[in-house]
């Protein structure tokens, strides 16, 4: 599952807060792909390892503290940021804005508000939009249980989606998508190898993907048109599953095909 999972970079220099900060976000359901603790070692780990997101303590020991090595990872490629310190004075509030993180915490630190930093840093980054730090981190935790998402989020990057599964993002290539079936306010989506259940109805679920090549079909389902091996008037075969082929939306499944 590691492939599938958001991979964090914890840049932490004191070794018990960061194991502690490592094993929570472990049993979150995130794969943590190293702790550095200085700002030298994040950097390097950054350029060899896969990375999402980077959780950054702002006062490191060494040549860089974290807001200097924020701007460094941030040289090669953009990628969210969430800083905890134990700092709030307003100089160091204005230098870390520079960075544009994506929230500031402070220590000690609650793993609800950090959920929920995390999740509105990955939505904001998948939409390409700036996020923006508080002005005060008194005012964090209010800020962030007013903005956060009130229904299932959905991040998407191109040609996959991330969604909520058993408290954690998972990764799902649109490609690889066979149908959606409803179930109330429900509804499942079925790959290959693997079932997720997202609290989204249907209608909703297939506007939020905008994706055109899956197509509703019946009240309850919709398909992946090219993975479709075969259908009558009645049902549709996709890979090995049979779903019924609604008469009212017969007109539109045969229009998605050319005819020759």
């Amino acid at each position: 599952m590691e492939r599938d999972q958001i991979h964090i970079l914890v840049i932490e220099d004191e070794a018990v807060l960061a194991m502690d900060l490592s094993d929570t976000l472990e049993d979150e359901g995130y794969y943590v792909v190293g702790i550095a603790g200085s700002g030298r070692k994040a950097l390097e780990l950054f350029k060899t390892q896969r990375v999402d997101l980077v959780v950054c303590d702002i006062q490191l020991k060494g040549d860089w503290d974290g807001i200097e090595t924020i701007g460094q990872i941030q040289a090669i490629r953009p990628v969210p940021v969430i800083y905890t310190t134990a700092l709030s004075d307003k100089a160091t509030l204005d230098r870390a804005k520079q960075t544009l993180p994506a929230a500031y915490l402070t220590k000690p630190i609650i793993i609800s508000n950090l959920r929920i930093a995390m999740e509105l840093a990955l939505h904001n980054f998948s939409h390409k939009t700036d996020p923006v730090p508080p002005e005060e981190p008194a005012d964090i935790n209010s800020i962030l249980e007013k903005d956060a998402p009130s229904r299932e989020t959905i991040l998407r990057i191109d040609n996959l989606i991330f969604i909520k599964h058993n408290y954690q993002f998972v990764k799902i290539l649109l490609e690889d998508i066979l149908i959606l079936e409803a179930d109330g306010a429900y509804t499942t989506i079925v790959t290959n190898d693997r079932k997720y259940a997202i609290r989204l109805t249907i209608s909703t679920l297939l506007e939020r993907l905008s994706e055109m090549q899956l197509t509703r079909v019946h009240r309850s389902f919709a398909v992946h048109i090219k993975k479709v091996e075969g259908f009558t008037d009645r049902e549709i075969t996709v890979g090995k599953h049979v779903v019924p082929l609604g008469r009212q939306y017969k007109h539109a499944f045969i229009q998605q095909f050319q005819i020759w």
